[in-house]
Parts: structure tokens; C-alpha cells; sequence
């Protein structure tokens, strides 16, 4: 019998090369989205359910996974990849903005991985694959808010495992570097305000985000790390996706904080 996952975040970039790369190893895919009816291609494939899925929204949750259970019996991987990321000064962010980041990004993972665990615990089986980033163990300029939630996944995700065990669940964490998405479009909310003062540092980081140099990986990428992060058995918690990621999560290891400010502000030449 084909395994099945969910997928939240379907419709495009990370979540869509994985509900496209899963469907191709012979998995179901019930791949959620906020606007099922706008996609076109994944809803012509066969063992693929597309749902409608608003992470805000406990009801949608409820009803998503109600629904793939009772196409495929069964979900045995719950991928946790909605969200989006917000950057510019702390001090230039609406306080609504600041909650719907961390809605989004934290509760609402919460509320699905929540939802699901019923269903795992009662067949002693399953794997949760969070969706972190090297901006989970690191911090870029002008991302307190983005970290501030990738920072909480991983803590979540790190803890979520003790009791996952006791159900026989595996809990698994993937740190993407730089992806070629439309993270820097719909996915992304940048507030530059009219304070002067952060202006430099706004220039020198927008400045860095188009140097064509820049490591970017292809989200299938990603799509093949989260398969072995569900399917390989074992207990590791963290996978690291490109090279990029690689780089900067192993120089944040080896250098003190004073070291890695430097390089990351040599980089931005600030």
C-alpha cells in the first residue's frame, strides 16, 4: 500500500517540488493550500488531493486531514512548510504584522502538527518534517522577526521529539539555504519605514539579496532532503539543503560570536 503525506504550503516553491517529488517515488500526496482552485498542476495527477488549508484557520486544519484520512486511510508524514518571512527594523513593523508572523510561522505549525498527532499516536507511526533554515541557528541583519520564529521551530521541533518517541513518531527539522522561491514575493513582507537611521544597513542588505554571485538552490533541492529526512529511518533530527547552508551553519559552529559578526558584516560591508 502507497504511503501518503500532507503537505501544507503546496501551491508553490518548497512545498510544491515535494508534494511533485513524493507523487513521483509513489506516494499520496494531500497537498493543502490556501487556494486550491488556482492550481494547475498538481490537481491533474492521480493519488494527488488537493485541500484547502489556511494554517490560521483550525477548522480548514481540521477538515484537510479529516479528508485525506478518509480518501487514503491513512497519513504517514505530515510536511510543515507554510509560511513566510518578514524583514526590516523591529521598530518600522505594525504590531498586526508582528502577530501574523509569528501566527504563521509558529502557531500555526503548531495547530496542524497538533491536529495530526491523534492520528499517529493511534497507529504508533509517522514522521513530522518542520520546515526551519540556516535562519534557525543563525540570524541575518533585519530579520529579528523571521529568526524569532525559525529560532522557536527549532525549539519546538528539538523538544517535540522526546514525546513523539513515546508514540513510536519521528520528529525531523530541514534548514534550507538561499532557494530559488517566490520568497521574495508574496512570501515575503519587507517594511523599510522612514527612520533614517536604519537606512545604511537597509541599502547594504538589499545590496547583498541581488549579488548575482549568491548560492541559490532549486527547491527540488529541498524536495530530496525532506525524502530522506522521512524515509531513512533513523533518529536524526536536523538536514541541512545546499551548500550555502552547509557553509554558514559550519562557520557559525567554529567562530565565536564577535568572529561571525564580522564575517557577516565584511559581507555587507558595514
Amino acid at each position: 500500500m502507497s504511503k501518503t503525506i500532507l503537505i501544507t504550503g503546496a501551491s508553490s516553491g518548497i512545498g510544491k517540488a515535494t508534494a511533485l517529488f513524493f507523487h513521483q517515488q509513489g506516494w499520496n500526496v494531500i497537498a493543502t493550500m490556501r487556494a486550491p482552485k488556482k492550481e494547475t498542476e498538481l490537481n491533474t495527477l492521480e493519488k494527488v488531493q488537493l485541500e484547502k488549508l489556511d494554517v490560521l484557520d483550525l477548522e480548514s486544519i481540521n477538515q484537510a486531514i479529516e479528508n485525506g484520512i478518509s480518501r487514503f486511510g491513512k497519513i504517514d508524514a505530515l510536511l510543515n512548510n507554510a509560511g513566510y518571512g518578514a524583514y526590516g527594523p523591529l521598530e518600522t513593523f505594525p504590531r498586526e504584522n508582528i502577530i501574523k508572523q509569528f501566527n504563521t510561522n509558529v502557531i500555526g505549525l503548531m495547530d496542524v502538527t497538533k491536529a495530526i498527532i491523534p492520528h499517529f499516536r493511534t497507529h504508533k507511526d509517522g514522521v513530522i518534517v518542520n520546515i526551519s533554515s540556516v535562519g534557525g541557528q543563525m540570524t541575518f541583519a533585519l530579520g529579528s522577526l523571521y529568526h524569532g520564529t525559525k529560532f522557536a521551530v527549532e525549539g519546538i521541533s528539538e523538544s517535540l521529539h522526546y514525546e513523539m518517541k513515546e508514540i513510536g513518531v519521528k520528529v525531523k527539522i530541514v534548514e534550507p539555504g538561499f532557494i530559488a522561491t517566490d520568497f521574495g514575493g508574496r512570501s515575503f513582507d519587507f517594511q523599510a519605514g522612514e527612520v533614517e537611521d536604519y537606512q545604511p544597513i537597509i541599502n547594504a542588505l538589499m545590496k547583498q539579496w541581488q549579488n548575482p554571485n549568491n548560492t541559490v538552490s532549486p527547491p527540488a533541492l529541498v524536495a530530496e532532503v525532506i525524502y530522506n529526512a522521512v524515509t531513512d529511518g533513523t533518529n536524526q533530527l536536523r538536514y541541512r539543503a545546499g551548500d550555502d547552508a552547509n557553509f554558514l551553519l559550519d562557520n557559525r559552529k567554529k567562530m565565536t560570536d564577535a568572529e561571525f559578526f564580522e564575517m557577516m558584516n565584511n559581507q555587507l560591508e558595514i
